[in-house]
């Protein structure tokens, strides 16, 4: 039998590549994903049993191509879909290319019929493979409206009639925000999991990595797609140091720094050090920037706290937010102390983004440890444990509330 994980990890790299197939060839973006789907459900009950077909890819194909002409087949009511089912030829196995349409499909999904959350919901779950629940997390929103959203999302694309192809550079520049979030939102689910037994899921760092390098080589010149590939080359070079043996989390200060990967904080440090000040200044520069002082400080303790700080206060003028907020306050507390972060954390305490995230309660603890408040602390490190799904950080939050019983 095969490893079910090894599996899993397998059909997401896959699926927004039979997806773009699909779409290329027969349109109908709404059918095509659900016949994708569909073929994702049969390899994950099939493959650990029967094991890994010797072309994965064209089963995939195969089975989704035969379903959509299911599909269509059991819409009698609509004459022109059955007159396309008919020519599919289903009994064979489907044609399969070298062509990744994976830039394709994601500027689809980021079609401007669409609201920006809705652009974003639909990318994060056809081209990045997250499922509801983990969009749901990235949202700090319930999964039930998230899965709305999607479902609408679809109906958009299908009723847009748009077509399956790259768009011209002006739509390009319009539709790309949206396209840089929805790669960072991938890649911060694959750096540490919204739940599940394990931090990381490289299946998805991996992804968003090539899809930032796809960005770059189609825009070389724009400083955000330059500063986005820094910045997530610079965050998962720390990858292998961030656990331990036994996968429990290590935190940023206690990390052994030769663990390093100094070939990637090279490269989003010569990334960072190309582009910054070159053009008009975004967050993701910005927050590259912050990753290139963290990486190349030889321990914590030689950090450049106040530096970092001052790029913390531009990029919350750039682009305010709760969780830039967050990691602002904590780089108050390493400048002006621990008081002084809390205070900035408190005025997160009304927002109702926070309310489906552990981090506010998580960050809070921290600051209380180190001004001293024990018990705060340990009371927080506790809320924050039971509002998280990871068990990584469910044990290390109770780890950390146990030191200070």
């Amino acid at each position: 039998m095969v490893n079910e994980e090894s599996v899993g990890d397998l059909l997401r790299e896959l699926a927004p590549r039979v997806l773009g197939t699909l779409v290329r060839r027969h349109g109908q973006f709404d059918a095509c994903e659900d016949a994708v789907q569909e073929a994702l459900l049969a390899a994950a009950q099939r493959w650990p049993v029967d094991g890994v077909p010797d072309r994965p890819h064209a089963w995939l194909l195969t089975v989704a191509t035969r379903t959509l002409v299911d599909f269509w087949r059991r819409d009698s009511a609509r004459r022109r879909r059955e007159l396309e089912a008919s020519a599919l030829k289903p009994t064979g196995t489907a044609e399969t290319t070298d062509v990744d349409d994976t830039l394709v499909l994601l500027f689809l999904c980021c079609h401007p019929d669409l609201t920006p959350s809705s652009q974003l919901a639909l990318t994060l779950r056809a081209v990045g493979g997250l499922t509801t629940a983990e969009i749901a997390a990235a949202f700090l929103m319930p999964e039930a409206a998230i899965a709305k959203r999607i479902v609408r999302a679809k109906q958009r694309i299908r009723a847009s009639g748009a077509r399956f192809e790259l768009p011209a550079a002006q739509q390009r520049q319009a539709r790309l925000d949206v396209v840089l979030h929805v790669i960072y939102l991938v890649f911060n689910e694959g750096y540490t999991a919204s739940a599940g037994p394990v931090l990381h899921r490289t299946d998805l760092t991996v992804e968003a990595i090539r899809l930032a390098r796809l960005l770059h080589r189609l825009l070389p010149a724009e400083g955000e797609v330059a500063g986005l590939l820094a910045l997530l080359l610079l965050i998962d070079a720390r990858r292998a140091a961030r656990t331990d043996a036994a996968g429990a989390i290590v935190p940023l200060a206690e990390q052994r720094r030769d663990l390093w990967d100094a070939s990637a904080i090279a490269e989003g440090a010569a990334l960072v050090n190309r582009t910054l000040g070159t053009g008009p200044v975004g967050p993701y520069q910005i927050q590259a920037a912050i990753a290139a002082l963290h990486d190349e400080a030889a321990t914590a303790d030689a950090t450049d706290w106040p530096q970092i700080l001052a790029l913390y206060d531009v990029l919350d003028h750039v682009a305010p937010g709760p969780l830039v907020t967050l990691s602002r306050a904590v780089a108050l507390a390493m400048v002006h102390g621990p008081s002084a972060g809390l205070a900035l954390l408190g005025t997160l305490d009304g927002d109702d983004r926070m309310a489906h995230t552990h981090r506010l309660e998580a960050v809070r603890a921290h600051l209380l440890d180190q001004a001293g408040d024990v018990a705060a602390a340990r009371e927080s490190y506790l809320r924050a444990a039971r509002m998280t799904a990871s068990r990584p950080e469910r044990d290390y939050l109770t780890l950390r509330a146990a030191r200070l019983a």
